[in-house]
C-alpha cells in the first residue's frame, strides 16, 4: 500500500513539472541566443488581435497575443529595414508539445513586410486558452486553412535556410 502511495505522488510530482513546463516559451534567435518567457510576461506584453481560418464549415475564431516579431527582438533576430540580405532566408520554427512543427520564412513574421502577421495568442473570444489549445497558440491570419496554427507551442526558434 504505501508503494502505491509514493507511486502516486510521483505520478502526481510529473505531472505537475510536465504542466509547469507546458507554460513557458523557449525563443532562439539566429545567433543561438535564447530566451524564456512564462505565461504571465506573455500575457504582460502589448496584444493584437488575429482571425484563425475555420475549417469544414466553421467559422473563423478570433484571438489575442503577441506579435512574434516582437518576441524574436528579443533574441537578436533582425527586422524592419535591418531585415535584409542574407537574413531574409532564414526561417523560423514553431514547435508545439506534441511534437507538431511548423515553419515560415522570417519575413513572414516581420509588420515592415506584410499587413498582417503571425501572433502568438494566449487568449481567444472565451478567455485565457484551454489545455487542449494553450497555454499559447500560433495564428497566422493570411494562412486560408489553420495547418500551420500550432497548438501547445513550446519553442519558436530562428534557424540559417538549409
Amino acid at each position: 500500500m504505501r508503494i502505491a502511495s509514493v507511486m502516486a505522488v510521483a505520478a502526481a510530482v510529473s505531472l505537475l513539472a510536465t504542466m509547469g513546463a507546458a507554460q513557458t516559451l523557449t525563443v532562439k534567435g539566429p545567433d543561438g541566443q535564447q530566451r524564456q518567457f512564462t505565461a504571465d510576461q506573455i500575457a504582460a506584453m502589448p496584444h493584437r488581435s488575429a482571425q484563425l481560418a475555420g475549417e469544414g464549415g466553421r467559422p473563423a475564431r478570433a484571438y489575442e497575443g503577441v506579435a512574434v516579431t516582437d518576441l524574436l527582438q528579443v533574441v537578436g533576430a533582425p527586422s524592419g529595414k535591418a531585415l535584409r540580405g542574407p537574413a531574409l532566408a532564414d526561417v523560423v520554427i514553431v514547435k508545439g508539445s506534441d511534437g507538431y512543427r511548423a515553419a515560415f520564412g522570417i519575413a513572414a513574421m516581420d509588420p515592415g513586410m506584410r499587413q498582417s502577421v503571425p501572433i502568438l495568442a494566449d487568449r481567444n473570444e472565451a478567455g485565457r486558452l484551454d489545455a487542449k489549445e494553450g497555454p499559447f497558440r500560433l495564428v497566422s491570419p493570411d494562412d486560408l486553412r489553420p495547418a500551420r496554427s500550432v497548438r501547445g507551442v513550446v519553442s519558436i526558434e530562428v534557424e540559417p535556410a538549409p
